[in-house]
């Protein structure tokens, strides 16, 4: 593989990469929205529109993303309205000049709407569907969600950042431990199943109904994960819309209900992983150029405020359906 960045991707490095797998590409490369990867849709010479995916170096194996792939067909075969990848000559995972790479059918829809409650019945039961075949095996490559990946280990790069400005780290860094803390304390070991992992409303496509899409962060964990980030508004609000999810998602697959007391410890575990991939991806030139505030003081003092009130939401009692 080549640099963990991107800076060998070329123009012609992509349309020579694409045209390896014998799809001629008529159109110039519209880069789609994404960090971790890079991303573009064009039209192909058959008149139809494609989604190249080329996937950061070093950061999935090969078999790890071929177990994403394997997992995405198998979804769609149980006509789970997912976008798989295009299988060609028994690929899917193609390799060109150092990058992994994969090409989709692009799929159009607008945004699922996370307030509105048939649209949420719908995805229950969806998910419901999904998880009764996630459950059938297991991943063998992919990691686990765990206080490993999502806690202790992004602390630590946090500790090592230097963006976070220096007379806010005494704040910040007791607020995290004391966050870090008390959801270890809370995030109990549970049935760890196939997830999609980022299940939340940027990756879900509404057109008649939802297609998911993306699952490069699929991992093992509780099946709460695919569900507790559509939930929006207060608390009451959150109540009904898990209500909602979980009697639709039970017509398909049995919920254990010890797991919503995981929502709020797994929303740390977010929070705190989301602020160190954005710090261990900085010396992308994408990052500054997306996230120009995350050098900002004014960032690092409203993180604070949130884990301050994440803090006391992991102190309040679940949410009960």
């Amino acid at each position: 593989m080549t640099a963990f960045d991107f800076s060998g991707l070329t123009p012609d490095l992509i349309l020579d990469a694409i045209e390896s797998t014998n799809i001629r590409v008529e159109s110039g490369l519209l880069a789609l929205n994404s960090y971790e990867n890079r991303v573009y849709q064009f039209l192909a010479e058959d008149k139809k529109r494609y989604v190249v995916k080329f996937y950061r170096p070093q950061r999935w194996t090969s078999l790890q993303i071929q177990e994403e792939h394997d997992f995405s067909v198998e979804l769609a075969t149980h006509e789970i309205p997912i976008v798989a990848p295009l299988t060609q000559s028994g690929k899917s995972l193609h390799f060109y000049q150092g990058y992994l790479f994969a090409v989709f059918p692009s799929a159009g829809g607008r945004q699922f709407e996370a307030d509105n409650l048939e649209q949420l019945e719908w995805m229950g039961r969806f998910i419901g569907r999904m998880h009764g075949i996630a459950k059938s095996a297991n991943f063998k490559y992919r990691p686990a969600i765990s206080m490993q990946s999502h806690l202790f280990t992004p602390a630590e790069e946090l500790k090592q950042s230097t963006l976070i400005p220096k007379d806010l780290h005494q704040a910040f860094f007791t607020i995290l431990e004391q966050v870090i803390e008390l959801t270890q304390n809370l995030y109990h070991s549970t049935n760890h199943i196939r997830l999609h992992g980022d299940c939340h409303a940027g990756n879900i496509l509404w057109r008649d109904g939802p297609t998911f899409v993306d699952l490069d962060d699929c991992r093992s964990g509780p099946a709460i994960q695919d569900l507790w980030m559509m939930l929006s508004g207060d608390r009451q609000q959150q109540f009904i819309q898990m209500d909602t999810l979980i009697a639709a998602y039970e017509e398909f697959c049995d919920f254990d209900s010890s797991q919503l007391l995981l929502i709020e410890p797994l929303r740390a575990m977010r929070m705190i992983h989301y602020m160190a991939w954005l710090s261990n991806r900085w010396n992308d030139p994408a990052f500054p150029q997306a996230f120009p505030w995350f050098a900002e003081g004014r960032y690092w003092e409203q993180q604070i405020l949130a884990l301050k009130e994440q803090f006391s939401a992991l102190q309040e009692p679940p949410l009960k359906i």
